[in-house]
């Protein structure tokens, strides 16, 4: 289901307008960089959990709700004729059975439980019957409470998957296929909880038998609340060692989760790439952390002179923020702290929200550095780690004067550039690092909300991948003073930025990936779409970058602009392209009125020639307009083939090691590359050359494997290496 199809109807007023636009500096100017864009995505149910929106690498959105996650994925298509984002949305429904965690011997539990809940104690009665994880059936929690997105490659479409933890406590991984549904590859709080009991519940010697007393409240308690989880978090993805049947080291592609329970405990989970259920699963290690009423993690990550080091960012809801050693064993080029840091070590019972770890560059020193921000109650808690000589530097203070009441939501794009917080007073800030010689100041800004945006209640709010726009989860404020009777959920979007930035940062990405990118080149495509024509600094960019560039990034981007130009003079259909025609009949007609039919239509189509003459001769400019463009994109097109042929015939060129009588079908490419009169492509014609060679350098080592022994195919492929370099050096 999308949310801004594609194909959809639109009314004759709307595709008149739309004809009429046309390139209009003075519109963009007025604009600004705040905008807000179309469509308002409505949520069926309510938001729900701690962060209503995490957004992931691939440009999807997930969006907690009491029924389900919904999920918003940021499609930039080059075939619509809208303005709006093209979303497309599925949902991973929350299941309708309680979760029930094991802590015991099912009669035992059961026993205990009715002891509890007939207790003559207030203390004990009361405390059981509010607590609804241990008593689900006085009223279980639904809905979702949080949400991670892994990094991109982690499953077999190399794209991201989901950690979904329900309200119920249910931790579960789920990976999309195909964008059409979600399946679930891996219940974690199953397989803790058979671990656990594997273990008797202890992280000591599992063969004794447990001492502890389930009739006592407080074991029974200790015991679902180390399968409770609180928040969990992905690592970026790493590589560990692997030892084969031939004691070989194999290094495999991991990712590591980590869950923070609810009494403290570190659950590190790692997982063999792709990850696809049970059998991914390489390890589960249990760290003891040691705060009290954990409420927050993440993961700190820093890299110093080559060197990776890793740890775990943990926070409490009395005020406490450390971070903790995760001792990776077998993880290649990973390193840990040697003890815990304390970041901020006042027990001020203002809790810890949120906290997100931001690598940078300082450049005053000359040298990486990682900034830790937090929401503390109404303020941002700082920490600026850097390594240097003397050891690690901790500069931390806070942010004040933000909002007047508790932020709800915090938020950094990827590169660190900013870092957006929101509250319950409807109101959403900026924070802009500034280095200082000794630590670092943050400039404070307010973003001024669109109309329709401005007023609302803003539940959560997430940046895209490269900070290009902003969602936001709102309800509907207070009306004349008062809470509104119906409330209606909505995800709204938002730009942080003008499409002209957004294409400076194309054109000057380190990426050279434009899926990676969707989110900036959404906004370059909503510009083109309005003014029919590319900015005219892009294309000079594009035209004077490209003839020299060895790389395929530019020309593709140039392809991509061209399309979507080439769409946006196209008319608009007034019916959707799936709705059915009625042009054939399906009915028996006799000759006669076939003929009156005839004649009647004949007529009627001669008539709407000469009313519709003037017309085409108003739509001719644009044809011709039309005419070039394609001939600009097959031009590129042309291009990118030949380039895609070329690294073919390399990839091919260095993998001479082919199995007996195989046919490379190469000459062809050479040929077509060699002969187009059109193109005088220096490379191309000594490719042919070099095709000449390697063919008969792969027939001389057919006949030379005819008649060798095994012994000896060592030797083999050092002749077969030593041959191509002669080739290469021919060439």
């Amino acid at each position: 289901m999308a949310a801004s199809e594609p194909n959809r109807a639109v009314d004759v007023g709307e595709a008149a307008s739309t004809e009429k636009q046309g390139p209009d500096v003075g519109f963009w100017a007025g604009l600004g960089p705040i905008v807000k864009r179309e469509p308002v995505v409505k949520l069926l149910s309510p938001v729900s959990g701690l962060e209503a929106l995490t957004w992931s690498e691939d440009h999807r959105l997930a969006v907690s709700t009491v029924n389900s996650v919904s999920i918003m994925e940021l499609v930039c298509d080059q075939h619509t004729h809208s303005q709006g984002l093209v979303l497309h949305r599925t949902h991973i429904p929350v299941p309708e059975a309680v979760c029930e965690l094991k802590v015991g011997p099912e009669d035992k539990v059961q026993s205990a439980k009715q002891n509890f809940e007939n207790s003559d104690d207030p203390s004990v009665r009361q405390v059981f019957l509010l607590d609804r994880i241990m008593n689900p059936q006085g009223g279980a929690l639904r809905g979702v409470k949080y949400t991670s997105w892994s990094p991109l490659g982690c499953d077999v479409n190399g794209r991201c998957i989901l950690a979904c933890l329900t309200l119920d406590c249910r931790l579960t991984i789920h990976s999309g296929h195909k964008r059409l549904q979600w399946t679930q590859l891996l219940n974690l709080t199953e397989l803790y909880g058979d671990m656990l009991k594997s273990r008797n519940y202890s992280n000591a010697n599992a063969s004794e038998p447990s001492l502890e007393d389930l009739e006592d409240l407080e074991v029974l308690q200790s015991r679902y609340q180390m399968q409770t989880p609180v928040r969990m978090e992905w690592s970026s993805l790493c590589n560990t060692h692997q030892i084969q049947s031939n004691n070989e080291c194999k290094d495999v592609g991991t990712v590591l989760l980590a869950v923070l329970m609810e009494n403290g405990d570190l659950v590190v989970w790692q997982f063999r790439l792709p990850v696809q259920g049970k059998e991914s699963v390489v390890s589960c290690n249990t760290i003891k952390s040691g705060v009290s009423s954990p409420s927050v993690l993440a993961w700190w990550e820093y890299e110093h002179g080559g060197r990776k080091m890793s740890g775990l960012i943990v926070g409490s809801t009395v005020g406490p923020v450390k971070i903790l050693p995760v001792n990776l064993k077998a993880v290649k080029g990973y390193f840990t702290l040697r003890q815990p840091v304390v970041l901020w070590q006042d027990t001020d019972n203002i809790p810890v929200n949120d906290v997100k770890c931001i690598a940078l560059f300082h450049p005053q020193q000359k040298c990486n550095c990682s900034l830790v921000v937090a929401a503390r109650g109404p303020y941002v808690f700082w920490c600026l780690l850097l390594i240097s000589k003397a050891g690690l530097n901790v500069h931390n203070s806070h942010v004040t004067g933000l909002h007047s009441a508790p932020i709800t939501s915090l938020s950094a794009t990827h590169s660190g550039s900013s870092v957006f917080t929101c509250s319950l007073d409807g109101t959403v800030k900026k924070l802009t690092p500034v280095f200082t010689d000794s630590a670092i100041l943050f400039k404070q800004q307010e973003v001024e909300l669109p109309e329709g945006v401005r007023g609302c209640r803003i539940h959560g709010i997430a940046t895209s991948p490269n900070g290009a726009y902003l969602a936001l989860a709102t309800t509907e404020g207070m009306i004349n003073g008062l809470h509104p009777v119906v409330c209606t959920n909505l995800v709204q979007f938002i730009t942080l930025m003008t499409p002209d930035k957004a294409g400076a940062e194309l054109l000057e990405s380190q990426t050279q990936s434009l899926y990676k990118q969707t989110d900036l080149l959404d906004l370059v495509r909503w510009r083109v779409m309005h003014d029919k024509r590319i900015p005219q600094f892009l294309q000079d960019e594009l035209d004077e970058k490209t003839p020299t560039s060895n790389s395929t990034y530019l020309w593709r981007l140039k392809l991509f602009l061209l399309r979507v130009l080439h769409q946006s003079l196209q008319k608009v259909p007034v019916e959707a392209r799936w709705r059915p025609t009625h042009e054939d009949s399906k009915a028996f007609l006799p000759d006669e009125v076939e003929g009156d039919t005839v004649d009647e239509g004949t007529v009627a189509d001669t008539s709407e020639i000469n009313e519709s003459k003037p017309k085409e001769a108003e739509v001719e400019p644009d044809e011709e307009r039309m005419s070039e463009i394609t001939a600009w994109i097959e031009e590129v097109e042309s291009h990118l083939t030949r380039e895609h042929m070329k690294r073919v015939l390399g990839e091919v060129y260095m993998h001479t090691l082919i199995t007996e009588n195989t046919c490379i079908p190469t000459k062809g490419i050479c040929d077509f590359l060699s002969n187009d009169p059109t193109n005088e492509d220096r490379a191309a014609k000594d490719d042919y050359v070099f095709q000449m060679f390697a063919q008969k350098v792969i027939k001389s080592n057919d006949e030379r494997r005819k008649h060798t022994k095994g012994s000896d195919w060592s030797h083999n492929e050092e002749n077969e290496q030593a041959d191509i370099s002669r080739v290469l050096q021919l060439v």
